[in-house]
């Protein structure tokens, strides 16, 4: 956003100093990484010792996941999540059960990729230390009840972490009030910079270091700030709280619109994810008998940009392990497509991409 590259700026091209020295550059970059991280506070509704910068929402997730469990490894070493979750959650979880001795139970989704909090409680033990759910799924959209979901973490005196990557922007967050301990979010989901992102981590708790070499951070994620990143991600993070309500409102009947003329050239396409318990920017659909990786070169050719699944697991040929979750067969799963809305998302656009369905519906029938 031009915004957001204005705030950037100064920090590109005058005040690059490394903020960790006393000179004036640097004096101006420390004051920047300060007033981001007051400004972010703000908007969250935390305190700002409460925010540690990081890499992205990748490096979050796996500082929380990594962090909190091993700082917490002799209260008990048993570890909850679901199969739904991003890779960087999955793997990270996966590292500790195949090389630190952990125990996972992952919970069931249902048929829309939702979570119980009934099997969350009966998953429970004395020896459980840490639960991490996504906030919403980011291949579906799909939204969990992460309310209820924190209350039963809170009464059992278990961590909660959630991913809130994909949802942060489009659902409003307090997180005083949200429920989770630990919560992750990353830039570029809210029309920021690439790169960047922050691990909110509970005032009064703990983490270990997943890396080393410096004392920054509060001696909990060392490296030389991306000042420029930090400065666009807290102004990226005012830009998106504003008219959240209208913007998704807006967001949500296109997606719909878009939905109506999928199912006109394709009548036999599928829905996935919760019908309304979902982000309006999000529209999941599989096609039946048609290999998504077809679709999605058709669609590039009509210049209208889509996915097969996570933009993680770019080049794998492996269905998406969020529709297998929740069901479907490896061969539906292969059949889907992702289409994605955003704050400059059009009328005009959703059409275009409709009329582009209509005339590739008419080339694959041939």
């Amino acid at each position: 956003m031009p915004e957001v590259l204005r705030a950037m700026r100064p920090y590109l091209e005058r005040f690059f100093g490394n903020p960790s020295s006393i000179h004036s550059i640097g004096r101006h970059a420390r004051a920047a990484i300060d007033d981001a991280r007051d400004s972010l506070a703000a908007v969250l509704k935390a305190k700002p010792h409460e925010i540690i910068f990081t890499g992205g929402g990748t490096e979050s997730d796996n500082l929380a996941i990594l962090g909190l469990a091993r700082e917490r490894a002799n209260q008990g070493r048993h570890l909850i999540s679901s199969p739904s979750e991003h890779h960087a959650v999955l793997h990270a979880i996966e590292h500790l059960a195949q090389h630190e001795d952990w125990k996972v139970t992952w919970l069931p989704v249902d048929q829309f990729g939702r979570v119980s909090p009934e099997d969350l409680q009966a998953a429970i033990t004395d020896e459980t230390s840490l639960v991490s759910i996504m906030s919403a799924n980011n291949e579906t959209g799909t939204l969990q009840p992460i309310s209820e979901l924190a209350k039963v973490c809170s009464k059992r005196g278990v961590l909660f972490h959630s991913d809130m990557v994909q949802s942060f922007g489009k659902q409003p967050l307090d997180v005083t009030a949200a429920g989770p301990d630990a919560i992750s979010l990353a830039a570029h989901k809210f029309n920021g910079p690439k790169g960047v992102g922050l691990l909110w981590l509970r005032s009064g708790l703990s983490i270990q270091q997943i890396q080393h070499g410096g004392s920054h951070e509060n001696e909990r994620r060392p490296g030389t700030e991306n000042v420029a990143g930090i400065v666009g991600l807290a102004r990226a993070a005012q830009l998106a709280t504003q008219g959240i309500e209208a913007e998704q409102e807006r967001q949500g009947g296109l997606r719909d619109r878009l939905w109506a003329g999928v199912q006109e050239s394709f009548p036999e396409a599928i829905l996935n994810g919760h019908p309304e318990e979902r982000l309006a920017n999000t529209l999941n659909v599989s096609f039946p008998g048609i290999e998504g990786e077809t679709l999605l070169i058709n669609l590039d050719l009509e210049d209208v940009c889509a996915s097969s699944g996570s933009a993680c697991m770019v080049g794998s040929i492996v269905p998406s392990h969020v529709l297998i979750a929740m069901g479907l067969t490896p061969e539906l799963a292969n059949s889907t497509v992702r289409f994605s809305l955003g704050k400059s998302t059009e009328e005009s656009d959703i059409e275009g991409a409709i009329e582009a369905l209509q005339r590739i519906a008419k080339r694959l029938r041939k």
